[in-house]
């Protein structure tokens, strides 16, 4: 492995979303993070091929039966060896198996223990189940996305599950093992989705108090599309492109391009009684032209112009093609590993592994004797596909 996180080691406990996210940040970044997969999910043995599921790339699979008082203690064992580990059961369920905070930290005490729930740990909503449209409308964002007249539109999951949550989890986890570092002590990273989505609307909160965003309507300020110089415009083959020409020199450009110069209606950038008649021409020109006419006219400009692409579109960008946005690894196209290091570099080298794939090569790697390996298999504790 490479990366600036080599050399770290860290337990992640099987769930979907924001957790294995949160160990996709971390194992691209060069920690050798190990997947704790339910044993029941080992069918006979592991496909050639790699598993689907993207988000578990760069990590190895272990399956081991948390049910099971051996397979307890082998997770115990390799939490010992372990700089870190993450889950995202909800609150309780790690103590009632034997494997909360006190007990690991007890084997590990420099041990960052990162929790990721909705939730959080505490509060009323704490033992309730939920998904990442509830936690953001929780936190005060959901109610914020949207056209004025229109109720609120999700953005996906990736406010919640993957902004508020996942990378927030990478965040304390990284934070919770620096500190470490310094201190030989380990903590509890609390995690919420509630709290990590509430965090990223910090901006609105000031612009609210500075009088520059009104939070009791939705669509009528200036970046959530109420604004005639801050939204998507449709074009002439039904594609769309993004305007976002805030400040004053990047406004007279777009004006200038879109052939808008001097018009004393678009001079009154930032006068809200005219975004919706503004917003209204500059829609019906942008409908004269199809999206690649005025990425001819304006891409690579100062307009903050960009055309409005799907996935497939997005790999196939020259500006992402020369960066390398996009990779093609293991028989599957995919974002690369972000951010960029000049000397540490991340890497994909593991393809996603399905339930148990390494179960018996980590266990002997991480100490664990051939005889009790044979053992553990032998009495169901863990499994090997």
């Amino acid at each position: 492995m490479s990366g600036p996180l080599t050399g770290f080691r860290i337990v992640e406990l099987a769930g979907i979303g924001p957790g294995p996210f949160a160990a996709m940040m971390l194992a691209d970044m060069g920690a050798e993070v190990i997947r704790i997969e339910r044993a029941g999910a080992v069918r006979g043995k592991a496909p050639d091929a790699p598993h689907p599921d993207t988000l578990l790339r760069n990590r190895r699979n272990v399956a081991v039966d948390l049910k099971h008082p051996d397979g307890v203690a082998v997770l115990l064992d390799l939490v010992e060896h372990a700089d870190a580990l993450i889950e995202g059961f909800r609150p309780g369920v790690m103590e009632r198996l034997g494997i909360g905070p006190d007990e690991c930290l007890a084997r590990q005490p420099k041990l960052v223990y990162g929790r990721m729930t909705g939730w959080g740990q505490t509060g009323p909503y704490a033992p309730a189940a939920g998904h990442d449209i509830n936690y953001i409308s929780l936190a005060g964002a959901l109610a914020h996305f949207g056209r004025a007249g229109q109720p609120p539109t999700p953005p996906l999951n990736m406010v919640g599950d993957f902004g508020g949550g996942g990378m927030m989890l990478a965040f304390g986890v990284v934070c919770g093992l620096l500190e470490a570092q310094r201190s030989g002590a380990g903590q509890v990273v609390d995690a919420a989705m509630v709290d990590g989505s509430a965090v990223l609307m910090t901006m609105f909160w000031a612009f609210n108090q500075m009088g520059v965003h009104d939070i009791s309507q939705r669509g009528i300020n200036m970046l959530d599309t109420g604004s005639h110089f801050y939204d998507v415009y449709e074009c002439a083959d039904g594609e769309y492109v993004s305007i976002g020409s805030i400040e004053p020199q990047f406004y007279a450009e777009l004006l200038r391009l879109t052939g808008l110069e001097g018009d004393a209606e678009f001079a009154r950038q930032h006068d809200p009684a005219t975004w919706p008649v503004l917003k209204e021409r500059l829609a019906a020109l942008m409908r004269t032209k199809t999206r690649d006419e005025w990425c001819a006219v304006m891409e690579y400009t100062d307009v903050c112009f960009a055309p409005v692409l799907r996935m497939d579109e997005a790999a196939r960008h020259p500006h992402n093609v020369e960066r390398g946005t996009f990779v093609e690894a293991f028989g599957r196209l995919q974002p690369a590993p972000a951010p960029r290091f000049s000397r540490t570099e991340p890497a994909l080298d593991l393809p996603p592994a399905h339930g148990g794939e390494h179960t018996v090569e980590v266990l002997t790697q991480w100490g664990v004797a051939a005889d009790r390996i044979e053992t553990l298999l032998a009495s169901g504790a863990v499994k090997q596909a």
